[in-house]
């Protein structure tokens, strides 16, 4: 039984103005409702039938009651009439928009994941120049212990004859990239700890492989090399991570006032959305390392690097600015 109707009504309202207002605009741009603005439009429409049954039991026929029971029925009409049509699936809209959106809402997890990737690539890097007896442990693959320079001598002299098993190597690295951005988000249930430790020891590996070329002299071949699919496999990996920490720190009950599983539904069509956006983008990574990354000849670096470098801005533009003037999605 509600005694102080003023203090509820004070406390609900701007939930029920908030419902309101995405009803509005439903019925004006129909088209405008992405898959976070359904979750919001769902939790709004459950907390204001929740209200309208606790005003029912002892303020029937108030105008609280009145108003409260016409925001419910719109909004069902909303939900259930004609939403199917209305939800319909724009994977263009979603990844220059929503995508974006969600990426710049969660960006200092985005930023913890770099930090953290960093710090490994700082000791991996360190360990191989100080003791070069480490590689086998920081590097745990055969093609990349022996000599920088006896690798560059031979795919400079092999890269451009070999022309078969291109489209295999490309399904293989898909798959790997894909899995490395589910592992990234799964190991989030694990409060973040197993997320941010795939990163670190990536990170560990990616600075001892620089390291080792750049102390070789090889900078020029090292870029041409990973620049082309790393200025998308990287950052891809991070979102990957981005969306396992969110996971962490929701687990960790940031939201303290909420339950386990209120507070994993808010943030659903969120994670649903940097895994989807990484795992694409980490599709295109693989094409790109399969295709052309793998071909070494010093009159490819310089367009490589440069192609390397366009995709990074490009991306930079979309993750910075897609959908800006839109507004923003809420958890």
């Amino acid at each position: 039984m509600i005694v102080d109707l003023r203090e509820f009504a004070e406390r609900e309202q701007p939930y029920w103005d908030e419902l309101d207002a995405l009803l509005e605009r439903l019925s004006e741009q129909p088209e405008a409702l992405d898959l976070n603005g359904a979750t919001r439009l769902h939790d709004l429409y459950e907390r204001a039938c929740a209200g309208l049954l606790a005003v029912s039991e002892s303020l029937a026929g108030s105008d609280v009651h009145h108003n409260l029971e016409a925001l419910v029925g719109r909004a069902y009409g909303e939900i259930h009439a004609g939403r199917r049509a209305r939800l319909r699936f724009a994977p263009v809209a979603w990844f220059a928009r929503t995508f974006p959106r969600v990426f710049r809402r969660h960006v200092r997890l985005f930023a913890l994941a770099a930090a953290i990737t960093l710090g490994g690539a700082l000791m991996g890097g360190v360990a191989v120049l100080v003791d070069p007896a480490a590689k086998p442990v920081v590097m745990p693959f055969a093609h990349l212990l022996g000599s920088p320079s006896e690798r560059v001598q031979q795919e400079e002299a092999g890269s451009l004859k070999r022309r078969g098993g291109r489209q295999t190597f490309s399904a293989v690295l898909m798959a790997n990239n894909v899995n490395v951005a589910r592992n990234s988000l799964a190991l989030g249930i694990t409060f973040g700890l197993g997320t941010a430790i795939v990163l670190f020891h990536n990170g560990a590996i990616l600075g001892a492989v620089c390291a080792d070329y750049v102390a070789a002299g090889h900078s020029v071949f090292l870029a041409g090399w990973l620049l082309p699919h790393g200025a998308i496999e990287i950052p891809a990996i991070l979102i990957a991570a981005q969306a396992g920490l969110l996971l962490g720190m929701t687990l960790l009950g940031r939201r303290q006032r909420q339950p386990l599983t209120a507070r994993l539904r808010a943030i659903a069509a969120d994670l649903a959305t940097l895994i989807g956006g990484s795992a694409l983008l980490l599709v295109w990574a693989a094409l790109v390392e399969s295709f052309l990354s793998q071909y070494h000849a010093p009159i490819l670096y310089g367009p490589k690097i440069a192609f390397g470098c366009m995709q990074l801005v490009l991306l930079a533009l979309l993750l910075g600015r897609g959908g800006a003037g839109r507004a923003e999605g809420r958890t």
